[in-house]
């Protein structure tokens, strides 16, 4: 029964990773091209950027590349991916955070994006083996 739930966390921490591994990097370009998909300059007026071009540079270059490389390296079957994935995920949250507070409001599309972040720090928890319920399992080697 372990190994049956040790391969659900792997496999959703991998879709959870790619998926915001991609949406990163894709929504980063997007707003970069579109100089801000939409959204008003104005927005920006309580943080220090003047447009959105740093924004989208750090959007899709850091917390798209850390998830990226997070999924590479879970997908691989690294021993390394769940610390990668930590780091995205804290990444992930800190950058909702920030972003919610510079533009002094949210959408639902920022709490998606919290919660996955959250997500894909519960899981890492829970393969990283310090829930109890869940023990440590390699990557490698034996398949979750």
């Amino acid at each position: 029964m372990i190994g049956a739930v040790q391969r659900s966390a792997y496999w959703a921490l991998v879709v959870v990773t790619v998926f915001q591994a991609v949406t990163a990097i894709v929504g980063g370009i997007v707003m970069l091209t579109t100089s801000g998909m939409g959204m008003p300059s104005s927005m920006l007026s309580q943080g220090p950027f003047a447009s959105f071009l740093w924004p989208a540079l750090i959007l899709s270059l850091v917390v798209g590349g850390t998830q990226t490389v997070s999924a590479v390296l879970l997908i691989a079957r690294r021993e390394s991916a769940l610390v990668w994935c930590a780091v995205a995920g804290f990444g992930m949250v800190i950058w909702i955070y920030v972003e919610t507070v510079i533009i002094a409001g949210s959408s639902w599309l920022q709490w998606l994006y919290f919660i996955t972040g959250i997500g894909q720090l519960a899981l890492v928890v829970a393969l990283a083996g310090v829930a109890g319920w869940l023990p440590r399992a390699p990557l490698r080697g034996r398949r979750p």
